[in-house]
């Protein structure tokens, strides 16, 4: 049997692809249905921005508030000190508190973009574990809280039982991770009345965990949500492509390489990427997806403006529109081209072709800038390059040049 949603945040979640798993799908909609309900989202603070991978939870809780609902940005000041070993092979590396600062500090100017933090009843709020898990009081904790905690049931879960069937190390320290996640929940509830927590459903286990102790510390009914993990079409983890981590922060990667990574979504993934990841309606991302041959590249552009517009905002998804068209379908230099400057200093007596090509991020390595070349996927200026042993000068670079690796990667080279 089908069921058919009550509030508008939940058939939203349903229709657009958001619902992974519920714990109690019509008593959450039913409190979705009669009032504000105050939901959150955690985010360990690993790296100085967040990444597309990211991005669907914070669809979610932007949905969340465009509903009428208050969501909450939990920045995991605390147990990012700890790490959490969901689903990974081995113990994240332990960052000191300045470090943790710097990247909740980059993190929140993205969701300054997604979600208003104001007084209205529904305004977002954006608070820090480190606020009430920093002062922990260990035997206190372990009397009050631990004692809660089943040592069988948390071996049982998914994301430990993985790492212990490899033989992997879990060490005690992470151990502790999920029972500060459920700690969370707890004092979300008693602090702010919290009452649905969401995640991608590698968290199932740990959103599990929180409803269990609110329920037998406080006796308050809470909810779970989850949303699926993401993967494309060819298999590959959303939010990852060849050059690394696909940022949120402008001054990590460029708008229009962010707009890059969105128009060279497979032709398979168009119509769900745009349910997902913008507020086009959905009959039009049901229209767009079903495009056929070159047609689908018009719907390809109009996902990489939408989704670029939200992140970086309308200006500069329509300079990055414009550079694209402008690449390719002129053979221009787009001046919105990631941009590698050098000193006269640098370029010396004169400096390779294939240094040019790992310094301007195109290949990893010289050894696969030289495989790049031999392949025929490299070219200068838009004529194939064929000589690995190039060497460009000076005088070579007093105008910018342009290179690129395959057909959608290109990048400038300047003399600074």
């Amino acid at each position: 049997m089908t069921y058919h949603p009550k509030s508008d945040f939940m058939a939203i979640m349903m229709e657009r692809g958001y619902l992974a798993d519920c714990t109690n799908m019509q008593e959450l909609d039913e409190a979705l249905s009669n009032g504000v309900v105050t939901a959150y989202i955690g985010y360990d603070a690993t790296a100085k921005s967040l990444h597309v991978g990211h991005l669907l939870n914070i669809m979610m809780l932007r949905w969340l508030q465009k509903t009428g609902h208050r969501p909450i940005t939990l920045m995991g000041g605390g147990t990012t000190k700890v790490g959490d070993p969901s689903f990974r092979s081995d113990e994240r590396p332990l960052l000191g508190p300045e470090q943790i600062d710097a990247n909740i500090a980059g993190m929140k100017q993205v969701f300054a973009k997604y979600l208003s933090y104001d007084d209205a009843p529904n305004g977002a709020l954006m608070l820090n574990n480190a606020e009430w898990l920093d002062g922990l009081n260990y035997l206190e904790f372990l009397r009050d809280i631990g004692r809660h905690f089943s040592v069988n049931r948390m071996l049982s879960f998914e994301s430990v039982k993985s790492r212990l069937d490899r033989e992997q190390s879990l060490s005690f320290l992470e151990f502790n991770y999920m029972i500060l996640q459920a700690y969370d929940f707890l004092e979300l509830n008693r602090r702010y009345g919290c009452t649905l927590q969401m995640g991608g459903s590698d968290q199932w286990g740990n959103i599990i965990n929180g409803i269990d102790l609110t329920r037998r510390v406080l006796d308050n009914e809470i909810h779970g949500l989850t949303s699926p993990l993401l993967t494309t079409s060819d298999g590959r983890k959303m939010g990852k492509s060849q050059g690394g981590a696909m940022w949120l922060n402008a001054d990590m990667l460029s708008p229009y390489e962010f707009w890059q990574f969105w128009r060279n979504s497979t032709d398979a993934d168009v119509g769900r990427f745009l349910k997902l990841y913008t507020e086009l309606p959905v009959d039009e991302c049901d229209r767009l997806g079903a495009l056929a041959g070159s047609e689908i590249n018009d719907a390809k552009i109009i996902l990489a403006n939408e989704v670029t517009a939200l992140c970086h905002g309308t200006d500069a998804a329509a300079t990055a529109e414009a550079t694209a068209r402008e690449v390719f379908e002129k053979g221009g230099v787009g001046d919105d081209l990631p941009t590698l400057t050098l000193s006269a200093e640098e370029i010396g007596d004169g400096i390779s072709i294939v240094q040019l090509i790992v310094k301007s991020g195109l290949a990893k390595s010289g050894k696969e800038a030289k495989r790049l070349i031999a392949e025929n996927g490299a070219k200068l200026d838009d004529a194939p390059l064929s000589e690995a042993g190039l060497v460009l000068d000076a005088a070579a670079l007093s105008s910018p040049i342009k290179l690129s690796a395959g057909k959608k990667r290109h990048a400038l080279v300047k003399l600074g």
